[in-house]
């Protein structure tokens, strides 16, 4: 077993690679309701959104695809090899993001075109939590093997922020007068943090490509016992399909839905449910990651003393029972106190630009803004005139956006937090988890396919269809708690009764 020092350069050598790799997954997500408007007609905003989510998710479903074609040839080949190949599948695709036309560019090749490389980014991240998990894992000692591999489970929140960040940064940088900067931003300033990635992707390679193979799979290969056939032994063999079938519905399932309910759909619901303006929806969520991320560490290593179950098993049934309370508290921080009041604080500034190549020659926004205490509501309503004045949009499109008072903010960040570290508890533990639950030979391919299921369909798919049944039931802002509530709760059974509580242990060899 390598020395501290050496294991501390293998999860800094993993985990650089990871975090990139979930950077950029994330980054499409994270620029779901820019990337509409460039890559969908705009003639039906709400339907354009869902269309973003749809290719968004899209991503989750053939990760399990990803995790069978690198699982198999990681439990082959070796893990260091196949998670270099994913590192560099998934920044080629992003950076080609970057790089693709808009719709009004070249039509419907233009969706067709990202949804082909939202597809490829999906088949790589299938195939790279694994490796690096296991890597990690392989490497770590029996009594901190949860704590080691913790510090892997923190990469995919921080792609999330850097992901976050990285469009922050940019889109304050392109112009000082903050108009200007977010138009250019909606434009094609927002290709940048696509094309940025490429870089880190560099960086990260030459880096794996310094790491040496897993000391428990070279001991394997040395004496000729590595599998022959990874899939059939893993899926097949009624024993450990058993395994892989309880590990889906009672533990990464719950944990998926967990992760992408108070990460990704909290942020889709503080932007579009209770109208909060494009940057503090995202400052909100960078805060609140910030104050939550050293728990995935604080869970990994306690699951080493008490087991990796329990803690688990704890966080789903805190979210089961509090979601309703927590997004509430969201739309409640997110109310304006009374519509007189505020209309009497009214100001209205409107702004001509013209529109290139365009029959029509001026564009006419006019942005009104209501103050209440700390708190601003901003309308927008834009019709299009021509050159003799005439307004030719019939159904002018009107904007909303709240902009927080100090306190409201604070309480936003507070109820996040809370949501993010009931993502700590069930998802600090699940690699230690489940790399415990299969033998070596097999592991790569056992133990990535239920965490891709379970993170990639039944998590990934969580804002697409918690989204969609806010826009069949309007009249309920919490409908979309639905899903994630009945598919936690599903899977709480099920782990509570069915599953072992792993813990520091000899690894199944």
């Amino acid at each position: 077993m390598p020395s501290t020092q050496g294991i501390r350069k293998v999860i800094v050598a993993s985990s650089l690679g990871t975090l990139i790799e979930w950077y950029d997954f994330y980054i499409f997500g994270s620029l779901a309701t820019v990337i509409a408007s460039q890559f969908f007609p705009k003639t039906n905003p709400t339907a354009a959104l869902l269309s973003t989510l749809g290719t968004f998710a899209a991503g989750f479903i053939v990760r399990p695809f990803g995790a069978l074609v690198f699982g198999r040839l990681g439990d082959l080949i070796g893990r260091k090899y196949t998670f270099l190949l994913t590192l560099i599948i998934m920044g080629s695709s992003t950076f080609a993001i970057g790089l693709v036309p808009n719709y009004q560019t070249i039509g419907f090749f233009a969706p067709l075109i990202v949804l082909l490389l939202r597809l490829l980014q999906g088949l790589a991240l299938g195939g790279e939590y694994g490796g690096a998990a296991t890597y990690v894992a392989e490497h770590a000692p029996d009594h901190k093997r949860g704590y080691y591999t913790s510090w892997i489970q923190t990469t995919a929140t921080l792609g999330l922020f850097v992901s976050l960040g990285v469009i922050l940064i940019t889109r304050h940088a392109l112009d000082q007068d903050p108009a200007r900067s977010i138009a250019k931003f909606n434009e094609w300033g927002w290709r940048i943090p696509f094309l940025v990635s490429i870089v880190l992707v560099v960086v990260s390679i030459y880096i794996r490509l310094r790491m040496k193979e897993s000391p428990l799979f070279e001991k394997l290969k040395s004496e000729g016992k590595t599998s022959v056939n990874p899939l059939k032994e893993s899926f097949t063999h009624k024993y450990n399909l058993k395994i892989v079938l309880l590990t889906l519905f009672g533990a990464t399932m719950g944990q998926g839905v967990v992760w992408y309910t108070g990460q990704f759909y909290a942020q889709s619901f503080i932007e579009n449910a209770c109208k909060i303006d494009f940057d503090q929806s995202r400052t909100i969520l960078i805060w609140a990651i910030l104050f939550a991320t050293p728990f995935f560490v604080v869970f990994g290593g306690w699951s080493d003393k008490v087991g990796r179950k329990w803690i688990m098993i704890a966080g789903m049934l805190l979210s089961v029972l509090t979601y309703r309370f927590l997004f509430n508290q969201l739309l409640d921080a997110a109310e304006i106190k009374t519509a007189t009041e505020l209309a009497n604080r009214k100001e209205v500034k409107s702004t001509i630009t013209p529109i290139p190549r365009s029959q029509l020659s001026l564009r006419v926004a006019i942005t009104s803004n209501y103050y209440d205490g700390g708190m601003i509501l901003s309308e927008t309503k834009r019709d299009t005139v021509n050159e003799q004045g005439i307004i030719k949009s019939i159904k002018p499109d009107v904007k909303i956006s709240k902009t927080l008072g100090t306190s409201q903010y604070w309480r936003m960040v507070l109820v996040v937090f809370v949501m993010i570290l009931y993502v700590t508890m069930v998802y600090g533990p699940i690699a230690a988890f489940l790399v415990e639950l299969f033998p070596t030979k097999i592991r790569y391919t056992s133990m990535s396919l239920p965490y891709h299921i379970g993170n990639g369909v039944f998590g990934g798919l969580t804002p697409f269809i918690a989204t969609l049944l806010t826009t069949i039931y309007v009249d309920n802002k919490l409908v979309g708690l639905m899903y994630p509530i009945i598919i936690v709760g599903i899977c709480l059974v099920i782990g509570t009764f069915y599953i072992r509580n792993t813990s520091a242990k000899n690894i199944i060899e």
